[in-house]
Order: structure tokens, then sequence, then C-alpha cells
């Protein structure tokens, strides 16, 4: 089984609860949604230039970059095939950090049941992101406080459903909870005002911390 890489890179982690921190990025080909505001969709594309790598090639990979953060993220990683294989040889090695940026559309019932699952940021795709109903509110149950659910808004209607969501599933209280503007679509201190004035206790506002350090559209960042 090999995999479609079309990225691998050290940087600091852009996002989540480990922001700021030295990560490794491996990037996987293709998705099944298409976000109006998708900043990796050249990843997506049918032509994209990719290098095709075993599980074994990709593990060897991270041991040799000597980083504990690792980030598997597209596209949409929990899509290609032989993840479940890949995701249980990374496991057995406690001495990295895994994480997986999930779209929200896959479920996460088979790869939490792996021994030492790897750390899932999902997002839950919001209205201006025209992917709402391809959302799966079954994948809630299966977060813990290792995990994180991520809200990119670019509108104060987004900000709504956020908080109806989050409200509904108590999500604060099973999960890290963050809201993150879509660049450029939307002021930050709009988000805070509204944070605010619905007493948002337990939910993270960031930023795409990489998009701040270099040139939005820079890749291997």
């Amino acid at each position: 089984m090999k995999f479609k890489v079309v990225e691998k890179f050290v940087s600091v982690n852009g996002e989540g609860r480990l922001s700021g921190q030295l990560a490794l990025f491996i990037r996987f080909a293709g998705c099944n949604l298409d976000c109006s505001y998708c900043d990796t969709r050249w990843a997506n594309e049918k032509e994209v230039d990719y290098t095709l790598m075993t599980k074994e090639e990709i593990y060897k990979h991270i041991k040799s970059t000597e980083v504990k953060n690792v980030t598997l993220t597209g596209g949409e990683p929990l899509l290609q095939n032989g993840v479940l294989e890949l995701l249980e040889i990374l496991s057995k090695d406690k001495e990295f950090s895994i994480e997986i940026e999930t779209n929200g559309s896959v479920s996460l019932e088979k790869f939490s049941k792996i021994e030492n699952p790897p750390s899932f940021t999902m997002d839950y795709k919001l209205p201006s992101s025209n992917m709402e109903d391809k959302m799966l509110t079954d994948n809630f149950k299966y977060l813990t406080k290792k995990d994180t659910v991520k809200f990119v808004s670019g509108s104060i209607e987004d900000l709504e459903r956020a908080k109806y969501i989050i409200d509904k599933y108590k999500l604060v209280n099973i999960t890290n909870v963050y809201i993150s503007p879509v660049f450029g679509k939307i002021n930050m201190d709009d988000i805070v005002e509204y944070m605010k004035d619905n007493k948002m206790n337990g939910v993270t506002l960031q930023m795409q911390l990489h998009k701040v350090i270099w040139e939005p559209e820079k890749r291997g960042v």
C-alpha cells in the first residue's frame, strides 16, 4: 500500500493546542469536499504532483526529522487507502504526538479504536463553506479532551451556527473548541465581540499563525 504525499516539511504548528510548536507536516492528496474558502485546493487536483510512499517509508521519514509533533493533513488524510494501518504503526511509537486534521465528513469510529489513537483536529463546516450538509455529528461522541473541534467562521451567520452546535452537543465539556476566521473574510475583533456578547466560555479564538509569519499563500510552511 502506497500513499500519495504532496508535501512533507517541518515548521511551527499554525493552529490548535500545539500552536507555535515545531511540527512535521505530511500532506496527502485528495479530498471529498470543496469548501468555498479552501486554501489547499491545489492538493486536491487530479493532476497534482505527488510522491508515492509506503507506511514504512513515512515512518522512517518521521524518525529522521527528530521532530516529535507530527501532523497528517490534506486534502483529507482519512480517505487514504491503508491509513488505518499507517496509524497503527505510528501509534506504537510513544515518542511521537500524532495529530490528524480531518474535515468532519469521515467517520472517526474505527480510527478512535486504535490503541493510543491520534489526536483528531476535526472541522465542523459552517454555512459559508457550502459543505455543512456533509458533516457527521455522530463523530462528536468519539472525541475526547486530547482532540479539537474547529469552527472556521467567515461571517456572523457562521458564528451563530457555531454557537448553536457548541451548545447543542455540549462540546466544551467533551473536547477542545476553537474558532478560526476565514482569512480576509471577517475581522478578529468582530469574533471577540460575538464571544463576549454570547458568553462563550471555554471556546478559544485562534488565528492561522503561519499566515501571519509568512505570505498567506506560501506553501511548505
